[in-house]
């Protein structure tokens, strides 16, 4: 049998989640991100938590099953292609991510907040600032520490 290099074997262990696994994924990146957002959001909106709270978590919602489906596509296509995970494909993951959910929130957010589609766009620009790299960092993380535990599970 041939060895498997370090990048082989997290390619394989990356491709290779379950949708139980898939969901936990994106209910842990919504959760993390509603908890950083809807303060943020409060106090520069000068909105009360509760109504900003609502706001986050319908949007959360939106990407959550966003996620779910496109990380799945994303991960078929580095399988399929033989792409290995390194910090480019991670820069192309968190555009096409975001991207996406630019494309299905701004409409939301401007029927939500009463405002025009420039308006909703441009506020969503401003929540994308802080998507893009906490998109980049939570998957990172995510597959880090997932990494991890397989190799301490198997190692046992």
């Amino acid at each position: 049998m041939m060895a498997t290099t370090v990048t082989q074997r997290f390619l394989i262990m990356s491709v290779n989640k379950s949708i139980t696994e898939r969901i936990f994924q994106a209910i842990a990146f919504e959760v993390l991100a509603i908890l950083i957002c809807t303060p943020l959001l409060a106090w520069i909106m000068d909105k009360p938590m509760l109504e900003m709270g609502i706001v986050t978590l319908v949007i959360a919602a939106l990407a959550l099953a966003w996620n779910v489906v496109f990380n799945g596509l994303f991960d078929r296509l580095l399988k399929r292609y033989g792409i290995v995970h390194n910090a480019w494909v991670r820069v192309v993951h968190a555009l096409l991510f975001e991207g996406g959910l630019v494309a299905m929130g701004v409409p939301l957010i401007a029927w939500w907040l009463n405002v025009s589609l420039w308006q909703a766009f441009l506020l969503d620009i401003g929540v994308l600032l802080f998507f893009l790299p906490y998109t980049y960092v939570y998957h990172w993380a995510y597959d880090v520490v997932r990494e991890r535990m397989l190799m301490v599970s198997t190692a046992r």
